[in-house]
């Protein structure tokens, strides 16, 4: 489970937020807990696609003149 959080905003209209979070409730989920899903979903059909991160780099150390 992921420690950190961010925010994503999205747009929809209001019937349609509306229907969404009944049929969340008739499910007993939240509308996070279903957008978390479908996306974790898309992304493992698509992880070929995918870009890759690369893996973090450590900065190069300086060396002080002496």
């Amino acid at each position: 489970m992921e420690l950190k959080t961010a925010r994503l905003t999205v747009l929809i209209d209001p019937a349609k937020k509306q229907a969404f979070e009944e049929l969340c409730r008739a499910q007993d989920m939240t509308p996070s807990q279903v957008v978390r899903r479908l996306i974790r979903n898309f992304m493992e059909q698509h992880e070929a696609e995918a870009p890759r991160r690369a893996p973090a780099r450590k900065s190069p150390t300086t060396r002080r003149a002496r």
